[in-house]
C-alpha cells in the first residue's frame, strides 16, 4: 500500500543552503508541474535582483530563470547542479513521488509518496549513510490512519494560535485576515497559505475510513 511520509531535511543535505544563508528570511515553495523538465519554485523573502544573485552563487544550482514576478514572491526555474541532482537521484531511487517541498530557515520539509513502508525505510537509510539529517514527522498509509500525531509547521501553529487568540474563528469575526497578517508582519498571501495548509492537516488527520479508528 503507498505510504506517504512528511519530513524534514537540512537544507545542506539537498538543495539552496548558499541562498537560505545569504537571505535568512528566505521562504520557497515548489510548484507542481508536469510540462517541465526543471523544477519550478516560488520563492519570497527580498527582493528580484537580491534573490537572483543568490541563486547566481549558490553551488546547489546550476541556472536560474525568472519566470513571474508578483508583489509577494517569484517564480523560477531552477537548474539544479550535478551534485544536486545525485541528492534528489538517492531521494526518488525507491518509486518515490515528491507531493510537496517547502524551504525557510536552511530546512526543507517534505512531503513525499513511496510505493510502500519499505521503500520508506530504504530511503531513509539510504540517506543517513550518506550523512543527511532526515528527521521523520508523520506518516500514513493511503485509506489508513497516520502513524503519528498531526504536525504543524511553527509557522502554521503561530497563524492558528493568532487566529484564535484575536477571534478570527469567531462570530461574527473580531479581526480580518488584513488585520492579522499585520500583527504577525506577513502578507496577506501569505497568512492564507499557513491557514489553509494548516486546515489540510488537521483535517486529514480527522477524517479517516471509520472503520480505521482504533475501538
Amino acid at each position: 500500500m503507498s505510504t506517504i511520509a512528511e519530513f524534514r531535511i537540512p537544507a545542506a543535505d539537498l538543495v539552496l543552503s548558499d541562498s537560505f544563508d545569504r537571505i535568512p528570511d528566505l521562504t520557497v515553495q515548489l510548484e507542481s508541474s508536469i510540462s517541465r523538465t526543471v523544477p519550478s519554485l516560488w520563492i519570497a523573502g527580498d527582493e528580484p535582483g537580491a534573490v537572483t544573485d543568490a541563486l547566481a552563487d549558490d553551488s546547489s544550482v546550476s541556472d536560474a530563470e525568472l519566470l513571474i514576478e508578483t508583489p509577494d514572491r517569484l517564480l523560477y526555474d531552477v537548474e539544479p547542479s550535478s551534485e544536486t541532482r545525485r541528492r534528489f537521484d538517492r531521494l526518488l531511487e525507491a518509486d518515490a513521488t515528491v507531493l510537496d517541498a517547502t524551504g525557510r530557515a536552511g530546512w526543507w520539509q517534505l512531503e513525499m509518496r513511496f510505493p510502500d513502508r519499505n521503500a520508506l525505510a530504504a530511503t531513509h537509510d539510504r540517506l543517513d549513510e550518506n550523512g543527511a539529517a532526515v528527521e521523520i514527522v508523520r506518516v500514513s498509509q493511503l485509506g489508513g490512519r497516520p502513524t503519528a500525531h498531526p504536525r504543524l509547521t511553527p509557522e502554521q501553529r503561530e497563524a492558528l494560535v493568532a487566529a484564535f487568540e484575536h477571534g478570527y474563528f469567531e462570530i461574527p469575526r473580531r479581526t480580518s485576515m488584513e488585520e492579522l497578517a499585520e500583527e504577525l508582519g506577513i502578507s496577506h498571501q501569505a497568512l492564507s497559505e499557513r491557514l489553509r495548509r494548516a486546515y489540510e492537516t488537521l483535517v486529514d488527520a480527522e477524517l479517516q475510513p471509520a472503520g480505521e479508528h482504533a475501538p
